[in-house]
């Protein structure tokens, strides 16, 4: 394993999250802020408890996936489609790397990036309510997990991008909504029939339902197969990166 490439890959990805540090940092602290305002004005009067839980502690866990979804896919498809765009992808390909340590470089860095941001969405929420996680170590390794298969996906995405336009497709118009429809600031147990059997098609509902788990130890979706639809999604996304190293699909074009 080439630990010094993996190392320059993934200091030069952090240096350019430092360089736009404060910016990175503060976006996430005020949209919470805001998020709890609005939410805790409009809604919390109305709901004062979801399943035994406080709503304003409630949808932190939902805060935190929706952050993170957008932060790990942001990320990655900009990591590694400003090499394409530039032409210094042939470059990396050429280096003494395999495409495991290329995707470790820029995929750990990436989802470094995405848990620093939804951690400060946690410190923030703790400043509006009073944040109790029953499983702290679950929660960080269903993290780390959510994390990186995001990140793996954001890959796929700036390989797949033809342009800076495209890299905001799919989050905005596939991952934004369906986090929203998927209980991020809501519980299922909410939805008459037949949405709520609906709401079951939606994979997002698995990955929030797991990592609220994490929090209060209850959630709309056992714990176990929140886990095992997001490990499934996470070889999904491995497997078709290695096809796309293996082809070359958009890397040698």
């Amino acid at each position: 394993m080439n630990w010094r490439g993996i190392g320059a890959i993934y200091k030069f990805e952090m240096h350019r999250f430092r360089r736009t540090l404060w910016t990175g940092l503060a976006v996430p602290v005020i949209t919470t802020s805001l998020y709890f305002i609005v939410f805790g004005a409009a809604i919390g009067g109305r709901i004062s408890e979801l399943n035994g839980v406080d709503y304003g502690s409630f949808i932190v866990p939902g805060l935190m996936m929706l952050s993170l979804f957008n932060e790990s896919i942001f990320n990655a498809s900009f990591g590694i489609h400003m090499p394409r765009f530039t032409g210094t992808i042939y470059e990396i390909l050429s280096a003494p790397l395999s495409a495991v340590e290329t995707v470790i470089g820029y995929v750990g860095a990436a989802a470094s990036k995405a848990m620093i941001v939804a951690l400060v969405i946690l410190a923030t929420a703790n400043l509006f309510v009073d944040v109790h996680i029953e499983h702290p170590l679950w929660m960080l390794l269903y993290l780390v997990l959510v994390a990186t298969t995001f990140c793996l996906f954001g890959f796929i995405v700036g390989i797949w991008a033809k342009g800076f336009e495209q890299l905001q497709i799919i989050p905005l118009l596939v991952v934004t909504p369906l986090t929203f429809l998927g209980g991020a600031f809501y519980s299922t147990d909410m939805l008459g029939q037949p949405w709520r059997t609906i709401t079951y098609f939606n994979p997002v509902v698995y990955l929030i339902n797991g990592f609220r788990w994490t929090f209060f130890g209850q959630a709309d979706v056992p714990v176990g197969v929140s886990l095992a639809a997001t490990f499934l999604f996470f070889l999904i996304c491995l497997s078709t990166i290695w096809w796309i190293f293996k082809t070359g699909y958009r890397l040698k074009q």
